[in-house]
C-alpha cells in the first residue's frame, strides 16, 4: 500500500520520558528531511538511539489524521506535528492495525511492538486539558527496527509481512 511520510523528527534528549514529578525538559525536536535507521539501535541522533538492548520503541509513528483531530479539539489549527514527539508522521495507514506485526516501509523492516500510549504531558504540551483522553487508542506506534536504511519525506510503500 502507498502511504506518505509527512514529517520526520528527532530530539537529542527526553522532555517528558523520565520527568514524572519534575518540570518538562526543553530539548528541541528537530524536523528532518531524512533520518538514518540502524537495526536494533534506533534512529541516529535521536534520544532513543542505543537506549537499551532490544528496546521496543526504537522508532515511533503517528498519524497525520490524529494531528488534525487534536488541532480541532484544542482549537489550534497551527499546532505543530512535533508536539507529540513521535519520529515519523504518516498519512494513509491505520497504525493500530500494525500492532504485533512485522512490516516494511520502502524495504526497511520493522516489528510493531505496541501503541505509544499518551500520557498526562499531552495536556500541558498542547495547553488543553483533555488532550490525553482523546489520544487514548490513537497515541501512535512503537516499533523495533529490524533492518537498517534511511527514510525521506514523501511517498512510500508499506507491506505487512507477518
Amino acid at each position: 500500500m502507498l502511504i506518505n511520510i509527512d514529517h520526520l523528527f528527532t530530539s537529542k534528549a527526553h522532555n517528558y520520558f523520565g520527568h514524572h514529578g519534575k518540570p518538562a525538559g526543553t530539548s528541541p525536536i528537530i524536523e528532518q528531511n531524512e533520518i538514518e535507521l540502524i537495526a536494533g539501535r534506533g534512529i541516529v541522533d535521536d534520544r532513543f538511539f542505543d537506549w537499551k538492548d532490544d528496546y521496543k520503541g526504537q522508532i515511533t509513528f503517528f498519524n497525520s489524521a490524529i494531528v488534525a483531530q487534536v488541532r480541532d479539539f484544542t482549537k489550534q489549527p497551527e499546532l505543530p506535528a512535533s508536539t507529540f514527539r513521535r519520529n515519523v508522521i504518516t498519512t494513509g495507514v491505520d497504525l493500530n492495525c500494525l500492532i504485533s506485526k512485522e512490516f516494511t516501509i520502502n524495504g526497511i523492516r520493522f516489528l510493531a511492538t505496541e501503541e505509544c500510549r499518551p500520557c498526562y504531558w499531552m495536556d500541558s504540551a498542547t495547553g488543553c486539558e483533555g488532550t490525553e483522553e482523546i489520544l487514548k487508542g490513537n497515541g501512535g506506534l512503537r516499533c523495533k527496527i529490524l533492518s537498517s536504511g534511511s527514510f525521506k519525506l514523501g511517498s512510500a510503500s508499506l507491506q505487512i509481512t507477518s
